[in-house]
């Protein structure tokens, strides 16, 4: 009898944070006299100066956004103006947004002045929903920026409760539809020309017309307004864009405390690679590259990577990489988050149907491996990998590759032996040959001359008349009488009307 088994998928969490006053806390942070000050941002608008951004102690004078800077000065004359550039919201709210990266990887910008967390699933390591917030936003507020949260199951009660709820910040599961009722209009995210329209109706409050048909409310105030409605009652999903496309083979740690040590970092990036290679494993995976990235208490991050040559999960290898660079970690005031990410990955195969093979071959595991090792010393630069091209005349027929790329495309052609050394290109000489097909008696080479006792060929190799003009080439081996090994070719037929051009292409001793 097959047992079913029932799986209930966990209920989608959102966390909305709004930085009420994101231009003027970052000016406020950089300089700090002027903290608690009334200033502004503004910028040109048809000959006109219009406020931007203002701090909460020019909001106290009746200044807001939208207002003239002439209109300001007049309410506060030594009001302190700063010029807004386009753009810097963004590049703050992008910092903010990667600062969080420590309490959840799905992050999405909510220009101008917020941000949009998807955390489920991440509030438990933390205590839960209510000490995972006060954790971040006491930070935040340590930093200097004044924010508000608000956390729901769906991303536009979360929104709406952050900026127009006076409590229940935190809604509980399923109590979206009721935190939402007594919101006004403008918790909806909607264009300000529509509620105006709305505040002229008399709806001041969602519950005023939550309950009207959709097709009235589609006809009276465009369908913007019911797909903003279906997406914050849960009935229209919504889907955020993450500012940092998440790697599918995460590890996450968490220390209880900040860590500085070398040895702390070690057992840290230890346990996560076991965790992942073990995770690998189990999907026939291996690793391609990986990154391992740390989060500071002062704000701070950093990053180190490593590359191998063929995807592996063999969690020992992987830290010996890692060690090379741990002296790059500046743990500074203490690390308190690590992450461990696989961001490439390769289908690998068993190895025990290696095991019968003899002595490992150049795309060996033991060979890859003692590659990693030496590049993480002394970089690509310093090894050179040569792989099989599909051409056929000899100098073209091997390209230079990453020490690290992939297994090789083709095969290495093997019907015939090749010479351990290869001029590029073949040098000119002279030869005696008897006529048509027999290799030469001797031939002159920069002022030696060799006397061939022994020859094997002709090997004709076909011009790539689709690369450049040429004649095909008959090759032989021959060995003079001092043993030396060397490899000679012929261009074009035979033609007793011109000479013959021979010339020497390698070495085979």
């Amino acid at each position: 009898m097959t047992k079913l088994k029932k799986f209930i998928s966990m209920p989608k969490r959102f966390l909305s944070l709004w930085f009420r006053y994101l231009l003027t806390d970052w000016k406020a942070i950089r300089q700090s006299e002027l903290k608690g000050k009334a200033f502004i941002f503004a910028e040109p608008d048809h000959g006109r100066l219009i406020v931007k951004a203002v701090t909460a102690a020019a909001r106290k004078y009746g200044i807001n956004e939208g207002m003239t800077v002439a209109d300001a000065k007049v309410i506060t004359p030594d009001l302190l103006v700063f010029d807004h550039k386009k753009g810097r919201e963004v590049k703050l709210l992008t910092g903010l947004a990667e600062w969080c990266l420590r309490y959840t990887p799905l992050i999405s910008l909510d220009p101008p002045d917020g941000l949009l967390l998807d955390i489920t699933g991440c509030a438990h390591l933390r205590g839960g929903e209510r000490e995972y917030l006060k954790d971040m936003i006491n930070r935040l507020k340590k930093i200097g920026y004044d924010v508000r949260p608000g956390i729901a199951d769906t991303i536009g009660c979360a929104w709406g409760v952050a900026r127009c709820a006076k409590n229940g910040l935190i809604v509980p599961e399923g109590g979206h539809r009721n935190a939402l009722m007594p919101l006004p209009p403008s918790a909806l995210r909607l264009p300000a020309d529509l509620l105006l329209k709305l505040q002229n109706l008399g709806l001041d409050q969602i519950s005023s017309f939550v309950h009207m048909p959709h097709s009235v409310l589609r006809r009276r105030f465009q369908k913007g307004l019911v797909l903003r409605l279906l997406q914050a009652l849960g009935q229209e999903e919504e889907f955020l864009i993450p500012l940092k496309e998440p790697v599918p083979y995460t590890e996450r740690l968490e220390c209880l405390e900040p860590v500085q040590t070398r040895e702390a970092i070690e057992t840290a990036a230890s346990k996560l690679l076991d965790s992942l290679c073990k995770r690998l494993y189990g999907e026939g995976k291996g690793l391609r590259q990986a990154e391992l990235l740390w989060f500071r208490i002062d704000g701070n991050k950093g990053q180190i990577a490593v590359g191998t040559s063929q995807g592996t999960n063999n969690a020992a290898h992987l830290f010996k990489l890692f060690s090379l660079k741990f002296d790059q970690v500046e743990p500074g005031m203490g690390i308190e988050l690590f992450v461990m990410e696989a961001s490439q990955t390769e289908p690998i195969n068993d190895k025990q149907s290696g095991l019968w093979a003899g002595k490992p071959g150049p795309d060996s595991e033991e060979i890859a491996e003692l590659v990693d090792r030496i590049v993480g010393r002394i970089g690509n630069e310093g090894i050179r990998r040569y792989l099989p091209s599909e051409h056929y005349w000899p100098e073209r027929a091997a390209a230079t590759g990453n020490p690290q790329a992939n297994g090789m495309e083709t095969e290495w052609w093997s019907e015939r032996p090749r010479p351990i050394q290869l001029l590029n290109p073949p040098e000119l000489i002279q030869a005696m040959a008897l006529t048509p097909d027999y290799p030469p008696k001797l031939f002159k080479y920069k002022t030696e001359r060799h006397v061939i006792v022994a020859a094997d060929g002709p090997e004709r190799i076909a011009d790539e008349w689709w690369l450049e003009p040429g004649e095909h080439r008959d090759y032989y081996i021959v060995e003079d009488e001092e043993g030396g090994r060397f490899w000679l070719f012929r261009s074009g037929h035979y033609d007793s009307e011109r000479p013959q051009q021979w010339y020497l292409h390698g070495y085979f001793a």
